[in-house]
């Protein structure tokens, strides 16, 4: 088993930034990948961001992309999720999910998921 247990989240204002942080404990050494997903009031929950732990490979969706940059720290089990420009639309409540499979895009790939945290951006 994997927990995760995010932090970081909060209000801002527009154009602000906000850093999540995802740490992961347990049987880590069985992940492929971790990711950030989010969910706005009256939507479905998105696809946002995802990093291989080996390589670093990153994926973005393109309503992040160019705003927000996912990072790892394998010492610490940790994945960060840099988020600049923020906007409204961003408005969600984050979850950090982990996969052991390569379908990183794939939400129903993923086994394990963080309790979601609150991120809120003022007009």
């Amino acid at each position: 088993q994997v927990q995760l247990v995010e932090s970081g989240g909060g209000l801002v204002q527009a154009g602000g930034s906000l850093q999540l942080s995802c740490t992961a404990s347990g049987r880590t050494w069985s992940l492929y990948a971790m990711a950030w997903f989010r969910q706005a009031p009256g939507k479905e929950r998105e696809f946002g961001a995802a990093i291989t732990l080996t390589g670093g490979d990153t994926f973005y969706a393109d309503s992040v992309k160019g705003r927000f940059t996912i990072s790892r720290d394998n010492a610490k089990n940790t994945v960060y999720l840099q988020m600049n420009s923020l906007r409204p639309e961003d408005t969600a409540v984050y979850y950090c999910a982990a996969i052991r499979s390569s379908g990183i895009l794939r939400e129903s790939e993923y086994t394990y998921w963080g309790q979601g945290i609150q991120v809120t951006v003022s007009s």
